[in-house]
């Protein structure tokens, strides 16, 4: 259980890279994190602080599947399990997380990134975020990125009308936070999935596995155990410069005016390991794309169409673009999917509905399936003047209204569709030839 095991699953795959060279906590770390692509890394040197520091660890669904020891194709369910029956998390008598207090608060000693040239600053990406929702509503899990603005404060991101917002703007514009770094995956999980509001997301996280909660030092918010370190605070009625930054695109975001947040204690595991996320790439999409699935999932089954698997793929920036694969019964269902997965994230731009014959993991399969079984003139969907995504360069600036489209790429689903069907070639032992 935890960000450790996370880092000992990689490491025993075979799979972690260790940097035992010492490493600039600017622009450096980042480099070499964007150029090893998916292979996890463990920095084990940092010049500018104590702390070691890991990335790449989440890179696909495969590294999920791994650490809760299941399937790829098991992930939906099991998100989907812990989302519509979430459990009351333990409470711990004492906590790894709160192993040492640090005598003073000073960012500076923890290895807080720079991590693309024209950055606004040094940005915690990785934290997650615990507060109080108000209004009975019990707490709130969110990642939102910080950047760093002196030695006891950050600028937070904190996107409009979502439950963060909600909450502060309830609370007058202040209230304690706690901002948590090297969580698990269950509750980096469960922290990027979009619930109704009366849902605590670690109450989810402990669904995915026992998550264990501990009293935070500062206030009575209840915090990830085993999280590596913990920043508690307030979030001050202030707003300041926040940004540029690198987003989900790829692109750099906007300067913005946002909240401050006051770091008043910081406590972190012995030893402790800073979780480095490196925005636009691969870590980032699969941990902003893969809770959206289950949501999609529902909404197409509910509409009265089997849906087998979904995929909101990184070549879509794993938020624009969903594939959703179906067992298509009726002429319709194509269709009948494309407004069902609009609906079960709304943020998607373009979404590809697939036969069960085509992987949807394979970019190739699903081009195969477009260029082999649609028809712009009738399986197109266009939808003009839809609310689409902040994220999206080419939306509408400032209402981010953009033009939507559903592919439907499935065959006839009667006998008339032999002719769409993939050719099945023979299996044969290689290594009985090879070898």
């Amino acid at each position: 259980m935890g960000f450790r095991r996370f880092i000992d699953t990689a490491e025993k795959s075979g799979k972690l890279v260790k940097i035992g060279k010492p490493v600039s906590k600017r622009l450096e770390a980042s480099a070499i994190l964007s150029e090893l692509g998916d292979k996890p890394v463990l920095f084990e040197k940092i010049n500018e602080s104590g702390f070691r520091v890991a990335g790449n660890l989440c890179t696909s669904k495969d590294a999920f599947a791994a650490y809760f020891g299941i399937k790829a194709s098991e992930l939906i369910p099991k998100m989907m399990k812990a989302i519509e029956h979430p459990t009351r998390p333990a409470v711990a008598a004492a906590a790894p997380c709160q192993e040492v207090e640090m005598d003073h608060v000073d960012l500076d000693k923890l290895p807080i990134l720079f991590h693309c040239a024209r950055d606004g600053g040094n940005y915690v990406s990785s934290g997650v975020f615990v507060i109080d929702k108000g209004a009975g509503l019990g707490q709130n899990l969110d990642i939102h990125r910080c950047m760093q603005t002196g030695k006891n404060r950050f600028t937070i991101r904190i996107v409009a009308k979502r439950d963060f917002d909600s909450a502060l703007k309830r609370a007058g514009g202040e209230m304690d936070a706690v901002v948590c770094i090297g969580c698990s995956p269950s509750v980096l999980l469960a922290a990027a999935t979009s619930v109704e509001e009366n849902k605590d997301e670690m109450w989810i996280a402990n669904s995915l596995e026992p998550t264990h909660v501990v009293k935070a030092k500062t206030c009575n918010l209840m915090i990830p155990a085993d999280a590596e370190f913990v920043l508690e605070g307030k979030i001050l009625n202030q707003r300041a410069d926040e940004g540029p930054f690198v987003d989900l695109t790829e692109t750099n975001d906007i300067v913005r005016q946002e909240p401050v947040f006051e770091v008043r204690k910081i406590t972190h595991r012995k030893d402790a390991i800073w979780h480095a996320l490196l925005p636009g790439k691969l870590e980032h999409r699969i941990l902003m794309g893969m809770p959206r699935e289950p949501t999609i999932f529902r909404k197409v089954n509910e509409a009265g169409v089997k849906c087998l698997d979904v995929s909101v793929n990184p070549g879509g920036c794993s938020w624009l673009h969903g594939i959703v694969q179906i067992d298509k019964q009726k002429d319709d269902d194509g269709v009948k999917a494309i407004e069902a997965a609009f609906e079960g994230h709304k943020s998607m731009k373009h979404v590809f509905i697939v036969d069960k014959d085509i992987n949807i993991s394979d970019p190739l399969e699903v081009e195969w399936s477009m260029a082999t079984r649609f028809q712009a003139d009738k399986n197109l969907v266009v939808k003009t003047g839809q609310k689409g995504s902040s994220l999206d360069p080419s939306a509408e600036p400032g209402t981010a209204l953009t033009t939507k489209a559903g592919f439907d790429l499935t065959g006839p689903p009667h006998k008339a569709g032999k002719k769409f069907e993939k050719a099945v070639f023979p299996k044969v032992d290689l290594k009985k030839f090879l070898e």
